[in-house]
């Protein structure tokens, strides 16, 4: 299945990199986010069925982003340096995807995290 993701990073080379993997995976990238703003109205609005999203986006983290994703009852995952896993409630866990990752690690995340949403 094909899935129309957000991808959320500010750093524009691995957002590239993120984007050229989500690709070979055979996915498409429906819309892309630097910085907190940009992130927060696509999260709100943009039509996608995953999202990707960087736990730190120039030194913000980005949990309301993925908040609003959760809201619209859309499957994400974080990539990042930080934990496993973080609860969000509402029998909700993110997936952390560990930076750096491999196109295997991040298919495997998010086969993972649409488990865990269905």
């Amino acid at each position: 299945m094909t899935l129309s993701i957000l991808l959320v990073e500010d750093e524009v080379m691995i957002r590239m990199m993120v984007a050229d993997m989500v690709e070979t995976l055979g996915h498409q990238i429906a819309a892309e986010a630097g910085n907190i703003d940009q992130a927060m109205e696509l999260a709100q609005s943009a039509s996608f069925d995953f999202a990707i999203i960087d736990m730190n986006l120039n030194g913000i983290m980005s949990f309301p982003i993925a908040d609003a994703i959760a809201s619209r009852e859309i499957p994400f995952i974080f990539a990042s340096g930080y934990g496993s896993t973080r609860d969000f409630g509402q029998q909700r866990q993110a997936l952390v995807l560990q930076k750096p990752f491999t196109i295997e690690n991040l298919e495997t995340a998010i086969k993972q995290a649409q488990h865990v949403e269905s």
